[in-house]
């Protein structure tokens, strides 16, 4: 969602700015007469000129000194309305896991995930990681325990509810770290790749290699249960 708004957003909010600042072109009373788009910046509900926070005014100030209940500006982007530009980069992560299974009974656990994500400038770093995070949880879910069985005869699901069909519960999630790398992106306008399914790409294939490299089974079907592990 970030990746579709974010241009459009941008692109209005400099039109905001720059209609602010035709508000005040000619005000005598305003620190910020006559000064250009690429002379300011935003910060704290205002205008100031840029490298000198000194220098400038609040949005509600500029409003009420010109009898303004408010000014709105509206913006877009069209991602391919030139094509000379070269095409946004992707969001790409690594996902490591580190797993026990008990020899005797066949019983699998993960008791380690990390993620090293490149998802260009992160908006909110605490909202990312949580992303990641629920992502994991999903994916452990989907390799472990989410199965839907059906009724070979009537085509219905029998494991319909949440006390038939499994998912994980706090005892099934394991230590998750989140590691951000990269750069932001230089096509996009504000440098975001996006974080969606990337979230949960890649945590069934590592949990399953790591399978693999503990026990030298290769499974490729899921969820990997006891029965596939003995």
């Amino acid at each position: 969602m970030a990746t579709s708004l974010s241009g459009a957003i941008q692109d209005a909010v400099g039109k905001l700015v720059r209609a602010f600042l035709d508000v005040v072109a000619d005000d005598e009373s305003s620190p910020l007469r006559d000064r250009r788009a690429d002379e300011v910046t935003t910060t704290e509900g205002g205008i100031h000129v840029a490298g000198a926070p000194w220098i400038g005014e609040t949005y509600a100030d500029i409003l009420a000194r010109h009898g303004l209940p408010e000014i709105t500006a509206h913006g877009e982007r069209n991602p391919a309305g030139d094509a000379r530009k070269p095409t946004a980069n992707g969001s790409f992560a690594a996902r490591f896991a580190e797993v026990r299974v008990d020899p005797d009974l066949g019983l699998l656990r993960v008791a380690r995930i990390v993620s090293a994500v490149d998802a260009g400038r992160i908006l909110n770093e605490k909202l990312a990681r949580s992303q990641m995070i629920g992502g994991a949880v999903m994916g452990i879910g989907m390799t472990m325990l989410e199965e839907t069985v059906f009724d070979h005869e009537t085509g219905r699901i029998v494991n319909a509810t949440l006390g038939d069909y499994l998912i994980p519960a706090n005892a099934d999630v394991p230590d998750l770290d989140v590691v951000f790398v990269g750069t932001p992106d230089t096509v996009r306008p504000i440098g975001i790749k996006g974080i969606g399914e990337i979230a949960i790409v890649g945590v069934s294939a590592a949990i399953a290699n790591a399978v693999y490299h503990a026990t030298g089974r290769r499974i490729r079907s899921l969820p990997i249960t006891v029965e596939q592990l003995l």
